[in-house]
C-alpha cells in the first residue's frame, strides 16, 4: 500500500511587500506641494496688499500675477527663516546621524528622553499660544507666536512620542482635525508676518523715496495734481505739452497706469497719483538719486 506524502504548502509571508507604498509617497508629496504652493500665495498676497495698502492703493485694483504673488511671497524666505526650516527638518534623523558618530550612549539617551520631554508636553506648547492670544494687545508686533505655538502643539500631540507605546492614536478624524487645525493656525501665523514685513517694507521706502525711479509728467492739460514735493511748471503755450510736473517718484506701473507719490510723501495727509498714459499725457521715467559711494 503507497503511502502518501503532502507537499508542504507554502505559507504566506508575514510582512508582504506593500504596494501601496510609492503611491502613498506620491500623494503625500502631491499634498504638501499642494499646500506650500496655496501658502506662497496666500503669503504673497498679504504682503503685497499690506505693502501698497500703505499708499493708499488696493492691490485688486492694480493686478498682480500668480507668479508675482509668488515672488513677493519669497520675501518672507530669510535667513532664520531657513535656519528653523532646516531645524525641523532634520530633527527626525538627528538622532540616527549620532549613532553613527562617536558619541557617548548615556548623551542620545540623555536626546531621546527630552525629545519625548518635549513631545508630551504639547498640551503645555499649545496652551501657551493661546494664553498669547488672550493678551494679543500686549505681544504686538510678534503676535505670530502665539498662532505658531498652537500649531506646533497640535503636530507635536499627533507624533509618536508624544503618547506612551501602548496608548492608542485615536481615531482617524481626530488626527485629521489636528492636521487641518494646526495647518489653519500655520497659515494664519504666516499671514501676521506677511503682512507685517510689507508695512515694514512701505514705511521703509517711503522714507527713502528719493532713490526711487523719477518721474516727469508732462500734459497738454493742467493736471488735478496738489501736493508739497510737487513741481509745476507751466511751459507756455509754444509747446505741444504746456504743463510739466516733477518731483515724483514710481510706485509701480501696470497697463499704462503709473502710480506715483511726491518727494516728502507723508501717509496721512498726501495722495498718491495715478496717471494714465494717452496722448494728452507723457511720462518721462529717469534714475533716482544714488546713495554716494
Amino acid at each position: 500500500m503507497r503511502r502518501r506524502t503532502r507537499r508542504p504548502v507554502p505559507r504566506p509571508s508575514a510582512t508582504p511587500p506593500s504596494r501601496g507604498a510609492p503611491l502613498d509617497l506620491v500623494n503625500s508629496a502631491a499634498g504638501t506641494a499642494s499646500f506650500l504652493g496655496s501658502l506662497l500665495l496666500y503669503a504673497g498676497y498679504i504682503y503685497i496688499n499690506a505693502y501698497f495698502g500703505y499708499f493708499h492703493l488696493d492691490s485688486f485694483a492694480i493686478g498682480f500675477s500668480t507668479f508675482e504673488l509668488i515672488m513677493r511671497s519669497l520675501r518672507l524666505a530669510t535667513l532664520p527663516t531657513f535656519e528653523v526650516m532646516a531645524v525641523i527638518l532634520l530633527m527626525p534623523g538627528l538622532l540616527r546621524l549620532l549613532a553613527l558618530l562617536p558619541v557617548r550612549g548615556r548623551y542620545l539617551r540623555g536626546l531621546r528622553q527630552t525629545g519625548r520631554a518635549v513631545a508630551r508636553a504639547y498640551l503645555a506648547v499649545a496652551a501657551s499660544g493661546v494664553v498669547l492670544m488672550l493678551l494679543w494687545r500686549w505681544i504686538q508686533p510678534h503676535a505670530w507666536v502665539a498662532p505658531s505655538l498652537v500649531a506646533v502643539g497640535l503636530l507635536l500631540g499627533r507624533t509618536p512620542a508624544a503618547t506612551p507605546a501602548r496608548a492608542s492614536s485615536g481615531p482617524a478624524w481626530e488626527r485629521a482635525g489636528a492636521l487641518v487645525m494646526a495647518g489653519l493656525f500655520l497659515i494664519w501665523a504666516v499671514a501676521l508676518v506677511a503682512g507685517q514685513l510689507g508695512r515694514q517694507d512701505a514705511s521703509s521706502d517711503a522714507g527713502q523715496l528719493v532713490r526711487r525711479v523719477a518721474v516727469v509728467v508732462v500734459s497738454t492739460d493742467r493736471l488735478s495734481m496738489v501736493s508739497p514735493g510737487l513741481v509745476y511748471e507751466d511751459l507756455g503755450p509754444g509747446t505741444h505739452y504746456w504743463y510739466r510736473y516733477s518731483g515724483l517718484r514710481l510706485l509701480i506701473e501696470r497697463d499704462h497706469r503709473y502710480y506715483l507719490v511726491s518727494l516728502g510723501w507723508r501717509r496721512n495727509t498726501d495722495p498718491t497719483f495715478i496717471i494714465e498714459d494717452d496722448d494728452s499725457v507723457r511720462v518721462e521715467l529717469r534714475a533716482g538719486t544714488q546713495p554716494s559711494g
